[in-house]
């Protein structure tokens, strides 16, 4: 997959992204910048495209001190 590729995120992240890099966009930051800000955000937010697959470890409550 090369790098950029949007295909791995879900319809719900595409969604917020587009509707954060249009806030941005109002506020008058470049369209590139917006878009690269916007998937920063969805990124931090829910940790990068979909939340399934090996390797990925889930938060479990129990297991806090």
């Amino acid at each position: 997959m090369p790098q950029g590729d949007k295909s791995s995120y879900t319809d719900k992240q595409k969604r917020q992204a587009e509707h954060i890099e249009a806030g941005y966009e109002k506020k008058g930051v470049s369209t590139k910048e917006s878009e690269a800000r916007a998937w920063a955000t969805v990124n931090k937010l829910s940790g990068g495209g979909k939340l399934s697959g090996s390797g990925r470890k889930t938060a479990r409550a129990d297991s806090k001190p």
